[in-house]
C-alpha cells in the first residue's frame, strides 16, 4: 500500500511538472530561443554554486567556496556569489572569473593580458553532494550496527529497512564478491567492494531527484568514475600474486608468441583496458540517461515555440514517457552499481589464480 501511495505522488509530481511547463512554456519560447544542447550541458556539467530555483527571473542558489591559486597572488579563497556579482558588472574577481569558453571553469587574467587556468581545488556542486552520500551511508550502516547490537539474537530478527539492508549486502556479498574472487579471497575485497556498490548506488538514486539536495550528476562525471576505476586497477595488480604476474609476463602460450613479446604486451595492455572499460561504461550509461531525461522535458518548451496546439500534445507525450523513463531510471541506478561491483569482483578473481602444476 505504502509503495502505491509513492508511485501515485511521484506521478502527481511529474505531472504538476509537466504542467507548469507548459503553463511557462510559451512565455519563455516569445522571450528566446531555446538551446536544448546547452540547457542539458548546463544541467549534467558541475558547477561551483548549487541552483535551487529561478523565481521571477531572479536566480535562487546556494554559492560554494571557491579556492584557487593565482599565477603570482598565492591562495585564495572566497565565495562563488563573488565571481557572479563582479560578472555583472563586467569586472573579474581579483583577476579571476567563469570562462565560456573552458565551460564555465575558473580562469585567471594575468596583467598582461593572458588568460591561464588556475590551481583550483574549489567546493563544487559534485564535491557536496560526495560528502552527502558519504553522511547518509555514514548514518545508514552506524544505524544498522548499532540495532544489531542491542538486539537479541535468540528472538529478533531484522526487519523493516534493517532486514532490507542486510539482504542487500548479504546478496552482494555472496552472491557477486564471493562468488567471483573465491572463498579463500573474498572477505579483505568485500569491504571495498561493498563500499563501491553503495557510493555509486546512493549517488544514482540522488541525481534522479529533480531538487535539492538532489540532481548533482557525479557518477556522470568521467572524474569520478575515473577516481572509482583507478582504485579497482589498484586492487587488482597490487594485490595480484605471482600466478597472476606470471600469466601476464609470460603465459602458457607456444614459445613464438613469447618471443618476441606479443602475448605479454597484449596482456599488459590489458592492465589498464578493464579499467577503461569500468570508467567508460558507469559514465555514459549514467551520462546518457540524465541527458534523454532532459531532452524530453526540453521537448515541451520547443514544441511551444511551434504552436500552443502542438505544444499542448507533447507536454502531455513528454510528461508520461519521463515517468516511465525515471522508473527505468531506479532500475538502471541499481543495475549500474551492480555491474560496475561484479565487474571489479571478476577482475579482483582474476588476478588471484591458483598454481596449476602441468
Amino acid at each position: 500500500m505504502i509503495s502505491v501511495l509513492r508511485t501515485s505522488l511521484f506521478i502527481f509530481m511529474l505531472s504538476c511538472f509537466g504542467c507548469f511547463s507548459a503553463a511557462n512554456a510559451s512565455d519563455i519560447s516569445k522571450k528566446e530561443e531555446i538551446n536544448v544542447s546547452e540547457f542539458v550541458l548546463e544541467h549534467l556539467s558541475d558547477a561551483y554554486e548549487w541552483h535551487i530555483t529561478t523565481w521571477n527571473e531572479h536566480h535562487i542558489s546556494i554559492p560554494l567556496p571557491i579556492i584557487v591559486k593565482g599565477d603570482t597572488s598565492g591562495w585564495h579563497v572566497f565565495s562563488s556569489s563573488r565571481l557572479h556579482e563582479a560578472a555583472l558588472h563586467g569586472r573579474d574577481y581579483k583577476g579571476f572569473f567563469l570562462s565560456p569558453q573552458h565551460h564555465n571553469k575558473i580562469c585567471e587574467r594575468l596583467p598582461d593580458g593572458r588568460v591561464i587556468r588556475p590551481w583550483d581545488i574549489s567546493i563544487t556542486k559534485n564535491v557536496v553532494e560526495i560528502w552527502l552520500v558519504v553522511l547518509i551511508l555514514s548514518a545508514i550502516f552506524l544505524y544498522c550496527s548499532w540495532w544489531y547490537k542491542k538486539r537479541d539474537p535468540q528472538s529478533d530478527a531484522p526487519k523493516g529497512f534493517v532486514g532490507m539492508m542486510e539482504m542487500l549486502v548479504m546478496n552482494i556479498n555472496d552472491e557477486v564478491i564471493k562468488a567471483s574472487i573465491g572463498e579463500k579471497h573474498y572477505k579483505r575485497y568485500a569491504p571495498y567492494l561493498l563500499t563501491v556498490f553503495f557510493f555509486i548506488f546512493v549517488n544514482n538514486l540522488l541525481g534522479l531527484i529533480p531538487f535539492f539536495p538532489g540532481g548533482a550528476n557525479v557518477t556522470g562525471n568521467i572524474n569520478v568514475t575515473l577516481f572509482l576505476a583507478v582504485g579497482t586497477m589498484l586492487a587488482v595488480n597490487l594485490f595480484g600474486n605471482k600466478e597472476y604476474w606470471k600469466e601476464i609476463l609470460w603465459p602458457n602460450v607456444p614459445l613464438w608468441l613469447k618471443i618476441p613479446p606479443v602475448m605479454p604486451i597484449i596482456e599488459v595492455f590489458g592492465i589498464f583496458t578493464k579499467p577503461f572499460a569500468l570508467m567508460i561504461r558507469l559514465f555514459a550509461n549514467i551520462m546518457a540517461g540524465h541527458a534523454i531525461i532532459l531532452s524530453f522535458t526540453f521537448v515541451i518548451f520547443l514544441t511551444w515555440q511551434i504552436s500552443s496546439v502542438t505544444g499542448s500534445i507533447f507536454t502531455v507525450f513528454s510528461a508520461l514517457l519521463m515517468v516511465f523513463l525515471n522508473f527505468l531510471e531506479l532500475l538502471v541506478a541499481f543495475v549500474q552499481a551492480y555491474v560496475f561491483t561484479i565487474l571489479s569482483s571478476v577482475f579482483i578473481g582474476l588476478s588471484l589464480p591458483e598454481h596449476h602444476k602441468e
